[in-house]
């Protein structure tokens, strides 16, 4: 028979009281490998967002088609200066090529600006080889037209009183013949982009950019005493405008793009004017996503098909955190693409 205890064990409170327990802390949870700011698709094929990112005023279209216009127009002149002459019908090189010049390496400088900024070499090459031919045959075309309307400006203004270069109606007829550099500019601009709409765009920016510059060119010789400070800082003025000017009228007229809120190119948009819009890492694409093994050389398209866009995968592509195949976009849809991540944007009909 099992044995009775004659002593059981009391537990008073006072006991209790004196009972501590310890405490654990949670550990810690291991961090995630493989990710990074920009977000990443693992191999679990999951979406990992990333925070969107402050894009830098170096990916904004009228800051960097502003500067390489500056630099353009620079490059023009330096070229021609030192075998310039301040003699009116003179027919040194200098003379004849100076606008010409300044005008073809505008066209290029504009040509490759954006695929220097998305970093594609093979893309800006291309398009610098078909903008200079290009530059050269237009600087001299729009050269003859700028002149013509530029003299038909100052004998208007001369028989209107306008007696020395002091006077506001010549810096108008200066800007309003200097208007068809800017077409040149933007044209060259969207033909070597491969769209009408981009050269519509381009050229009315120019002209606006290259009409402000045009009246200001007058003021600055006369500040700077005419030479070569005064064409130096005219002329760069003038390229900066119109590339200022084609930037800004170009963001604001698109209709559809894809602005960049994670990834290299944080900051960017990507203005959709064509019908079919390649996105991949092949730097020949429409737009070259670049730094990341998850994005294939060509990883999406997007089909334009009247009002709507239409999003086709050829690698893992997310909508708003969920994987597709094929997905009509709407407007401020987020898209990943490896760690790029994208919102789609339409104007406002």
């Amino acid at each position: 028979m099992p044995s009775r205890d004659d002593n059981p064990i009391k537990i008073t409170l006072e006991d209790l009281e004196q009972v501590s327990v310890e405490e654990r802390k949670p550990e810690a949870l291991a961090p995630v490998s493989g990710e990074n700011k920009y977000g990443s698709i693992k191999a679990t094929d999951e979406p990992v967002v990333g925070e969107q990112e402050r894009g830098s005023i170096l990916l904004q279209g009228w800051f960097y088609l502003g500067l390489s216009g500056l630099l353009g127009a620079l490059v023009g002149w330096g070229i021609c200066e030192p075998a310039f002459v301040d003699m009116r019908n003179a027919h040194r090189w200098g003379n004849l090529w100076m606008i010409p010049l300044m005008v073809a390496t505008l066209c290029v400088a504009f040509g490759v600006a954006e695929s220097v900024v998305e970093r594609s070499a093979a893309k800006a090459a291309r398009r610098a080889a078909l903008a200079l031919p290009l530059g050269i045959i237009f600087g001299f075309i729009v050269d003859i037209f700028a002149n013509i309307v530029y003299m038909i400006g100052v004998t208007i203004s001369v028989e209107a009183g306008a007696a020395t270069e002091k006077n506001p109606a010549l810096w108008i007829a200066r800007a309003i013949g200097w208007m068809v550099f800017g077409i040149a500019g933007g044209g060259v601009y969207g033909i070597v982009g491969w769209s009408g709409k981009k050269a519509g765009y381009g050229i009315l920016g120019g002209i606006i950019g290259a009409g402000i510059g045009g009246l200001l060119f007058d003021p600055i010789a006369l500040a700077t005493h005419g030479g070569a400070l005064s064409r130096a800082v005219g002329f760069g003025l003038t390229g900066m405008a119109t590339g200022i000017g084609i930037g800004i009228i170009e963001s604001a007229l698109k209709d559809r793009w894809l602005y960049v809120t994670s990834g290299p190119l944080a900051g960017k948009q990507f203005i959709l004017y064509k019908p079919t819009t390649v996105i991949g890492s092949q730097q020949q694409c429409d737009i070259y996503l670049f730094k990341d093994p998850n994005v294939l050389p060509r990883h999406a398209v997007l089909e334009s098909r009247g009002s709507r866009l239409q999003l086709s995968a050829l690698g893992p592509v997310y909508v708003s955190g969920v994987p597709v195949q094929k997905q009509v976009l709407q407007s401020g849809a987020i898209v990943q693409i490896g760690r790029y991540g994208f919102r789609y944007q339409e104007k406002q009909r």
